[in-house]
Order: C-alpha cells, then sequence, then structure tokens
C-alpha cells in the first residue's frame, strides 16, 4: 500500500491534498457531497479582523481555461469564524489552515494570536493585500513589506507559519528568500495572477472591479516554473497550487518541488475534483513503483 502522509512544516497531513482559500467557503457546501476527512488539509476562506461584504457583482468571469475573480475577501471576521465555522469543521478528522488578510502588521498579528488560541492547525499569511501604511503597496510586491508582516505573523502565531506568495512580481524566489529570512515555516504559491476581460459590445470589462485574478488550468506552467524556482531557492516546503485538475497536475508541482498540493478552481465544475486528484495521483505513484507519495517532490531531472 502506498504511503500517502505527507509532513507540511511540521503538520502531519494524511495525504498531500488540500483545498485552498476562497475555493471551499468553510466545507459546509462540499461536505454534502463527500466527507471532508478524506482531505489532508481544508484552508478555508481568507479571514480579516472585522467581517467583509466584498467586492460588487459582476465578480466572477469565465476566461478560456479558468476563470477570472474580484470577490473581495467576502467572510464573516475572524471571530465569527472562530465562534460558529471552527467547532463545525473539528467534527472531521482533517488538518485546518486558516487563511489571514490584514491592512496593518498590527492586524495579521491580533488575528494569528486568536487564530493560534482558537486552535487552528497552520496559519497561511495571504501577503498579497495592500499595507496602508505603505501608501497601498502589496506587502507580497516588495521583500521589506513581505519579511515584515511574515517576522509579525511568527512572533504572534503559536502554530506554523505559512506565506501564500503572489506571482504578480517580477522575480519570486527574491520574495520567497525575504520571508524564509524572516522565520516563516512554509510557503503557499501561486496565487492568482492579475488579469482582465472585456465585453466588446458594451466595451466595458466584464468584472465590476474591472481587473481580477486569474486561476484554473491556464496558470499550471506559471505555477509549476514558479514552484521549481522557489524550491531550489529556500529550504522550506511548498504547498502548490495553480491549475491542479488532474492527478499528473499535482505530480508535476510535486516533481518541482511541492510537499503538497491544492485542488482549488477544478472544484467549481467538479466537486469531486480533490478527492479524484487524490486517486489519480496515488495511482501514478504506485505505477512509478514508489512506496510513499511523498519521493516525488523535488525529483524532477531538468536537462543540462
Amino acid at each position: 500500500m502506498l504511503d500517502q502522509k505527507v509532513n507540511l512544516a511540521g503538520v502531519e497531513l494524511k495525504n498531500p491534498i488540500v483545498v485552498p482559500s476562497g475555493t471551499f467557503g468553510f466545507g459546509r457546501e462540499y461536505g454534502q457531497f463527500f466527507d471532508l476527512s478524506e482531505l489532508g488539509a481544508i484552508c478555508v476562506k481568507g479571514l480579516t479582523p472585522q467581517p467583509r461584504e466584498g467586492n460588487p457583482a459582476p465578480r466572477i468571469a469565465e476566461t478560456p481555461m479558468g476563470i477570472l475573480n474580484s470577490v473581495g475577501l467576502q467572510n464573516p471576521g475572524v471571530d465569527a469564524f472562530v465562534a460558529q465555522e471552527l467547532p463545525e469543521l473539528r467534527r472531521h478528522d482533517v488538518k485546518i489552515i486558516a487563511n489571514i488578510s490584514g491592512n496593518t502588521p498590527e492586524e495579521y498579528g491580533e488575528m494569528c494570536e486568536k487564530l493560534s488560541a482558537a486552535g487552528v492547525d497552520m496559519i497561511e499569511v495571504n501577503i498579497s493585500c495592500p499595507n496602508v501604511k505603505a501608501g497601498g503597496l502589496a506587502y507580497g510586491t516588495r521583500p521589506e513589506l513581505a519579511a515584515e508582516v511574515t517576522e509579525v505573523a511568527k512572533r504572534h502565531a503559536s502554530v506554523p507559519v505559512m506565506v501564500k506568495l503572489s506571482p504578480n512580481v517580477t522575480d519570486i524566489t527574491e520574495i520567497a528568500r525575504a520571508v524564509a529570512g524572516a522565520g516563516a515555516d512554509a510557503l503557499s504559491l501561486i496565487n492568482t495572477i492579475r488579469g482582465m476581460r472585456i465585453d466588446v459590445k458594451t466595451r466595458r470589462p466584464i468584472l465590476k472591479m474591472n481587473t481580477g485574478g486569474l486561476s484554473g488550468p491556464a496558470v499550471l506552467p506559471v505555477a509549476v516554473r514558479m514552484v521549481w524556482e522557489v524550491h531550489a531557492a529556500v529550504d522550506l516546503p511548498i504547498l502548490g497550487m495553480g491549475g491542479v485538475s488532474t492527478g499528473a497536475d499535482a505530480a508535476e508541482l510535486m516533481l518541482a518541488g511541492a510537499t503538497a498540493v491544492a485542488v482549488g478552481t477544478a472544484s467549481f465544475a467538479d466537486v469531486y475534483a480533490p478527492v479524484r486528484v487524490r486517486d489519480e495521483l496515488s495511482a501514478l505513484a504506485e505505477e512509478q513503483g514508489l512506496q510513499r507519495v511523498s519521493e516525488l517532490t523535488g525529483a524532477v531531472r531538468p536537462w543540462g
């Protein structure tokens, strides 16, 4: 029997399949279709200090091989999550990763304290948010800003801290090194790629916020390349994501250097995608004669 367990920064997952923030809500809807305990981990919808209604509609648009979204972090707030959603999630035998977004380092610190005390297994720090103290620059676009928020999160968290990297930068390894130096326990990548669609009849952008984040199969090659680059640049476990819809896609990210893999946008078309990808990945590993699925991590054989 193939050993499916992987270790993500000290958190043991029963298998390497994670559902990423923003695509799975808090699990209630998908729990009607399959047992959430079949997953390695659930990364919940992005949390902010206070409830947010999100951006005005339309805020999701289909694209060839993917979707654009500008949902705007709609969520009930960290306190409501701890009181209402976390107890329900804890009924399942699955690791819980809390994704957080803030506009100041202090907000990140406060949420890390609350979520650590509440008993989540890991905190994922979204650094794609604007830093109001730095004139609205996203934390993830400047090494010094990314390092600052990572240091604050680590100082206030008593569980492992994973930093989610944005692909909308010139050199993602520069940001990866900065957060690694600031004490990050793990990295997740990639976040969505900024994109835009226009209705040629009305000549207006399809999304009310004009631009949004592109996800889905179209971004897989970008994700594989960036995971490969970051794996070579820093010695941290990686949660790879971006366009995974098959077991072979997941294997690509693991071969590039990912310890675990997230299945997100594929769930919108197939609610069973995460468990299907898990089974396809296991079958692929067994066909290659592996004893542990973790043997795939970083096993790419590049030319030259």
